[in-house]
């Protein structure tokens, strides 16, 4: 049973096989200087973080799962290998426009030069399990998004799911999984339908107790939303614009 005045966060996110982490300056800017201590940390968080997106763009330009793989390999070891992640300027531009522009670039490159080795050059740099890949991509129903369309779905789809995730496991830590399955399905929802009095019921809460957390869940759910974005953008006057390209990104 969970407590009347528990207080939220509380949430749950269909969880996919894998998430990228919504990407900070900062991450980026040590990623690029390799002299610094955390480099490494940050190099291996923001390969892992990205490689799924930027999979789903190379799949959308048509190359076969297998391409796919050696291409997304291939170009993050030239990030790596070219330090190129120095090029990225918060002044300049969204990171994941850098990273979107880049790949582009590489695709073209490689189109140009098929003698590229496979793996990235022999070098596999990001792990992941292909047949899974397979399968999240053939479920995403891309078929009609352009690679560009397809990356930024991705990346707006990590940013809630990580927000969700952030969310679950803050209410996880406060022991009240019942509560957090019960509430989560009706994050999205009008607060005048959900159902109050059931989800009351079921956990030995007042339907006014439910209510009142639900919709404090909903408050923290967008504070985190807006708290994600302003780290992935250097002024934060363009917060706003960010969640407004979000949610557009979200309806298409």
């Amino acid at each position: 049973m969970a407590n009347d005045d528990a207080s939220p966060p509380i949430l749950s996110a269909a969880a996919r096989t894998s998430l990228f982490q919504t990407t900070h300056w900062s991450a980026v800017l040590a990623a690029g200087n390799l002299s610094s201590p955390t480099a490494e940390a940050a190099l291996t968080a923001l390969c892992q973080s990205y490689w799924y997106p930027l999979y789903c763009c190379v799949r959308r330009h048509g190359h076969s799962p297998e391409d796919a793989q050696d291409l997304t390999q291939g170009f993050f070891a030239k990030l790596l290998e070219k330090n190129q992640f120095t090029l990225a300027d918060p002044g300049r531009g969204r990171f994941r426009t850098f990273l979107l522009r880049s790949l582009e670039n590489y695709l073209k490159t490689a189109h140009r030069d098929r003698t590229t080795q496979k793996r990235g050059g022999g070098r596999e740099v990001v792990s992941w399990d292909a047949e899974i890949a397979e399968e999240r991509f053939a479920g995403d129903g891309v078929d009609h998004r352009s690679p560009a369309d397809c990356f930024e779905r991705e990346w707006a789809m990590a940013l809630l799911e990580q927000v969700l995730d952030r969310l679950r496991r803050e209410f996880l830590v406060s022991g009240r999984e019942e509560l957090f399955a019960a509430l989560e399905p009706h994050l999205w929802g009008d607060s005048t339908s959900s159902p109050h009095a059931r989800i009351a019921v079921e956990l030995g809460m007042t339907t006014v107790a439910v209510r009142v957390t639900l919709h404090r869940l909903r408050q923290r759910f967008s504070e985190l939303v807006r708290a994600g974005i302003s780290d992935t953008v250097a002024d934060a006057a363009e917060v706003d614009l960010e969640l407004e390209h979000l949610r557009r990104i979200l309806a298409s």
